[in-house]
This record gives C-alpha cells, structure tokens and sequence, in this order.
C-alpha cells in the first residue's frame, strides 16, 4: 500500500541550544537541493514518527507540564512516540546522543542499534515542548510538527562530533542565535526562533505552547492552554 502523500503526519523537531547564558546558538543543518520538502533551506534535526516510536523505552518521560500541553488537540497517548521521535532524529541527522548511560532490554530497534551500541537508553527529561506548527494544506508533504527545545548540556559527548551523522542535512554548524535569521530559512523557522529568543535566558518549560494552525480557510495562531493569541497591532 502506497503512502498517503497528502496526509498530515505527526513530526518531532529539535531545537539545541548551547551556551545559552553567555553566547547562545543553536545547531542547525541545510536540506538538500534535490528534498521534496524544503529543498535548500537551513532547517533544526527532525522529522516524522515512525510506528515503531511509540514502544521505545524512554529512561525518563517529558517533564510533566510539556505531557500536558502535548496531550492538547491531540490524539490522545502519542507523547512517548514524539519524545522518542525526537531523540532518533537527533541521532540520526546529527550523530549527537540525548540519553543516559545504560543497557537496553532485548535488542534495540534498527534504527537504535547505533545508539544503542556506545552504551545508552534515549531520555527525554531535558526536552522542552515550546512550539507545534501544521504544514499549509497544498505543500508536497504536510506534518503536524511539535518543536522541542533542549540544553546542549544534556548531550553526551563532543558536542561538535557530528561524524556519526547520515547525509540527510548538510553544513550541520552551531549558529549564533542572533545570526540565525540569515540564513536561508522556512518562514515557519523564523517565528520559531523569535520564540527560543524570548525566553533564551529562562531553563524552565513555558505554560503555554503556541500552536500554528493552518485549514484551507485561514491560518490561526492559537495557544494550547485554551486561549488564542490577541492579535498583533
């Protein structure tokens, strides 16, 4: 059975931030030219979840207020396939490992093996749900895109080891988080780091997510404790 293209498939990005008390960047990495999505633009590590995501054992959960806000406008139950999301795409795109030192039980999915192999179970206490955004109905592929921020000091490892990265993002580089908006960005990345930019300098996971929400009417801005956004003057 062929994959549905047009259908909204649940994403995990992550946003890392280094230094953020003195000078903040973030880890970033360019899509191919010939990508169906987003060709060329300089993009965080992520994409889809995968079925075999949700029976990944997380050494520890997402804190307890981003399991809320996950919960929100959601089907209910996915909150350890998107942490676990998360975590694979970070290795896989980077080489960086978000885990604790520890074996797995039984032999560890395919795409585990590796990380498995150097001696660690994912972990998603240290990531932090701060935006979900919904790809515009008419675009090649369409995800329902939850951002994760977390700490570079919660990465084992040499933080600029990306040797064991795949291919799939390029020029991967720690960006000054005030530099970041030249590079060739999707729009959507844009708004998010106006929001990693606010709240740079508080380690604490926000009480409220903004949700960019996009129907074939109109596009919203909404916040998922209840309460849309007041409109910009």
């Amino acid at each position: 059975m062929s994959e549905d293209k047009t259908a909204i498939r649940d994403a995990a990005t992550v946003i890392v931030l280094r230094d953020r008390m003195t000078e903040p960047s973030i880890l970033m990495g360019q899509r191919g030219a010939k990508a169906v999505f987003m060709p060329n633009k300089f993009v965080f590590p992520g994409g889809a979840v995968d079925d075999a995501d949700a029976a990944v054992p997380l050494t520890s959960a997402l804190p307890a207020l981003c399991s809320e806000r996950l919960d929100e406008r959601s089907e209910p139950g996915l909150q350890n396939a998107l942490a676990a999301a998360a975590i694979r795409e970070l290795w896989e795109e980077t080489g960086l490992i978000l885990g604790e030192p520890g074996d797995w039980q039984g032999s560890p999915p395919e795409d585990w093996q590796g990380f498995a192999t150097l001696g660690f179970r994912p972990s998603a206490q240290a990531l932090q749900f701060v935006f979900r955004a919904v790809t515009p109905p008419g675009r090649p592929r369409r995800f329902d895109a939850r951002f994760f921020l977390v700490d570079a000091d919660a990465i084992q490892g040499d933080l600029d080891d990306f040797s064991r990265a795949s291919d799939e993002l390029s020029h991967l580089q720690w960006v000054p988080l005030d530099r970041a908006r030249d590079l060739d960005l999707p729009f959507i990345t844009e708004v998010v780091l106006a929001e990693i930019a606010a709240r740079v300098t508080n380690p604490e996971p926000p009480e409220t997510v903004p949700l960019y929400l996009h129907t074939e009417e109109q596009s919203l801005f909404l916040q998922l404790k209840g309460y849309p956004m007041p409109d910009a003057d």
